[in-house]
């Protein structure tokens, strides 16, 4: 019999056991679902993250806050000394009165808090824009810590800083992911090699007159190795319309920052390609580990 004879026969046979043991193999393919979803959820929000850190690195910013009783004068002064540095590529004044507006437009319910009180609650301010290649050469800290010990200077704010804090966060999100998509992905290999072996077992009338009139292993585990596979694809097939069903609804139900922030792009096509193959190769690994020698 030829492969291509030989490998339509195995498809066959693989539907036909899946047909007639429907309710178990439905415990299979749920079971690799449910964990590619976990693992692709994970692997979503991590890679939109990540997005999310790049494009706010090209975006590096560092604020002077001043402290309070800093003459108006003296702030166009600190404003030339920040920009003769070479990583600086712009740098906004803001006076109190229009951080105080700014605080009204952002804020507009806690309006009140800052109309309160007397004078200027809010202080003035250098919102300095960097040149990211500069700036990763070297030489930004020290300047920083010179900004610091100034006088004027109440705090200076970082960017770069909650960066790091976010980029490990997304380091935690991508391993948490892999731990617990790992782990269903086992029991999920676990569950189809149960459900195959006990598929096989009912058909072990038929494989012993199959050994009999001289049938190769190769073409008695075929049907079981495709089962295993095609149970693997579903689950991969299914994980994958589950979690762009997911993304959809959050586009359609949230526009908060954190909905932008974690779900922004949806999977790429590598990643999508990804999932199914994990879908595959967990059906048929469990195939192959329910089909030893000893189980047939």
């Amino acid at each position: 019999m030829s492969l291509a004879r030989a490998l339509r026969y195995f498809a066959r046979e693989a539907c036909l056991n899946l047909l007639r043991g429907w309710r178990v193999s439905l415990l299979a393919v749920l079971t690799i679902t449910v964990s590619l979803i976990l693992g692709g959820a994970f692997l979503l929000a991590s890679r939109n993250l990540a997005g999310s850190v790049e494009g706010w690195r090209g975006q590096l910013r560092v604020v002077v806050y001043l402290k309070p009783g800093t003459p108006p004068s003296g702030l166009p002064r600190l404003a030339a000394v920040a920009r003769a540095a070479p990583w600086v590529a712009r740098v906004d004044v803001v006076s109190p009165a229009a951080a105080r507006q700014r605080f009204r437009e952002t804020f507009p319910t806690l309006a009140d808090v800052i109309d309160s009180g007397e004078g200027e609650p809010l202080p003035a301010s250098l919102e300095m824009a960097l040149r990211r290649e500069q700036a990763e050469a070297g030489g930004l800290d020290a300047w920083l810590d010179s900004w610091r010990r100034r006088p004027e200077v109440a705090m200076v704010d970082d960017d770069r800083e909650w960066l790091g804090q976010v980029e490990s966060a997304v380091a935690v999100v991508r391993a948490v992911g892999l731990v617990l998509g790992g782990i269903l992905l086992g029991a999920a290999i676990f569950t189809i090699a149960s459900i195959i072996r006990l598929t096989a077992y009912l058909h072990h009338e038929e494989i012993a007159i199959m050994r009999l009139v001289g049938a190769t292993e190769f073409f008695i585990r075929g049907p079981f190795y495709v089962e295993g596979l095609i149970q693997g694809l579903i689950g991969g097939a299914l994980a994958s319309a589950g979690l762009y069903a997911g993304y959809q609804l959050i586009h359609a139900r949230s526009r908060s920052l954190l909905a932008t922030v974690l779900a922004g792009q949806f999977l790429s096509l590598r990643q999508l390609g990804l999932l199914l193959l994990l879908g595959a190769m967990a059906g048929l690994i469990g195939a192959v580990a329910s089909l030893r020698r000893e189980s047939l």
